[in-house]
């Protein structure tokens, strides 16, 4: 949900596709609401490969949008097997490449980062709870329902800013709740309030529970191969595209 560097494991043997749709929404005081949305297509093969490709909305008013400033689709594969993740841009057809970190894992296991970081909260602060015994920060488990077609048990952590804290009149009710999928092992919605922010929804729909394409896995055969570098999202490192697709715990 953002949120980019985290380090997971890799999933195996539970091939999905689907559309991340992120929707945020803020009321102001003299009533107008502002409203944004974004998505992202998602794919993840048997062997814990992941690809996203995130179109990001238009730039300037409608009807006036320059080149520079018109939707744009960046495509990030997170490849475990063969050790890399990939940048794709269309524009220059290249395929920037940058070895995968690893790191040693439980039972002494070498393994990859399985995913991307979590973006659940774009267009909104994180609410990042506390510690479980802290009194401000109440943790609850939610039943277990369907979302978007696939079985979720649900969590949600509810954050109290007591008044004053942060030059607050009157106490802050911030609520997140997380919905993960047993049996993907990816989570399926994110949804977080905070009254100073809005609400911001993350979800997976459109879910397929079947094999992708491995072509989409791949660099199309005419890009050309760059090592390293900075990638079409102007940002370095395995972790350019973050979404909620990283592997649950």
């Amino acid at each position: 949900m953002g949120r980019g560097g985290e380090m997971a494991r890799t999933v195996t043997g539970a091939p999905y596709s689907a559309v991340e749709v992120t929707e945020s929404t803020q009321t102001l005081p003299n009533g107008n609401v502002i409203s944004r949305t974004t998505q992202s297509n998602v794919y993840r093969d048997g062997m814990g490969r992941v690809r996203t490709e995130t179109t990001l909305p238009q730039r300037g008013p409608v009807g006036q949008t320059t080149a520079a400033q018109a939707p744009r689709t960046f495509v990030s594969i997170h490849d475990p097997v063969a050790g890399v993740t990939r940048e794709l841009d269309a524009e220059a057809k290249v395929s920037r490449e940058m070895a995968l970190p690893t790191f040693r894992g439980p039972g002494g296991v070498d393994s990859a980062p399985g995913g991307r970081g979590p973006r659940p909260n774009a267009g909104a602060r994180p609410n990042l709870g506390g510690p479980a015994n802290d009194p401000n920060v109440a943790i609850e488990s939610l039943p277990a329902q369907s979302i978007n077609g696939v079985l979720a048990t649900g969590t949600r952590v509810t954050r109290t800013i007591p008044a004053g804290q942060i030059g607050n009149a009157q106490p802050i009710q911030t609520v997140r709740e997380t919905w993960v999928s047993t049996d993907l092992k990816v989570t399926v919605m994110v949804r977080n309030s905070d009254p100073r922010f809005g609400t911001t929804t993350t979800q997976l729909t459109n879910i397929i529970r079947s094999e992708p394409d491995p072509a989409l896995f791949q660099a199309p055969p005419d890009y050309k191969v760059v090592k390293g570098g900075r990638g079409p999202g102007g940002m370095m490192g395995p972790m350019g595209g973050r979404g909620l697709n990283r592997p649950a715990n």
